[in-house]
């Protein structure tokens, strides 16, 4: 990556405030983060729970800089509405991905990934490695 191409990043939650929430904490704990481009997916156009494939189409083209997007989701519905995107083939931009991965820690991780320069590969193994991480 070249710094003006880093990996996007989406999160998506059922929850507006959830998602905004995580977005602040993976870049608050990610120090140098600053130029990364997270943006938060969450809830429905009206401010309701629930998942909207046009906040999410609007987040990933809002962070997508051509190093392709990382895209990471709380609960079912929400990664049901990804893969139709991503399905559909034109609803978000290419290299889009669905990360498979815990949505707090993997977003951390992510960012973090990202803000080291690291490609989509490697945001994505950083994201669902964090399914190891214990707590106990």
């Amino acid at each position: 990556m070249s710094e003006d191409r880093p990996v996007g990043i989406v999160l998506v939650s059922h929850s507006a405030q959830v998602a905004a929430a995580v977005a602040e904490l993976a870049k608050g704990l990610a120090g140098g983060a600053a130029g990364i481009p997270v943006a938060p997916a969450g809830g429905t156009e009206g401010g309701g729970l629930g998942t909207s494939a046009e906040l999410i189409s609007a987040a990933a083209a809002s962070v997508d800089r051509g190093a392709g997007v990382a895209v990471l989701t709380d609960l079912g519905s929400a990664v049901l509405t990804v893969k139709a995107l991503l399905a559909e083939g034109d609803e978000l931009p290419e290299g889009t991905r669905l990360v498979d991965a815990p949505f707090v820690e993997g977003a951390v991780a992510a960012v973090v990934t990202a803000a080291a320069g690291a490609d989509l590969d490697a945001v994505e193994a950083a994201a669902a490695e964090a399914y190891s991480y214990r707590k106990g």
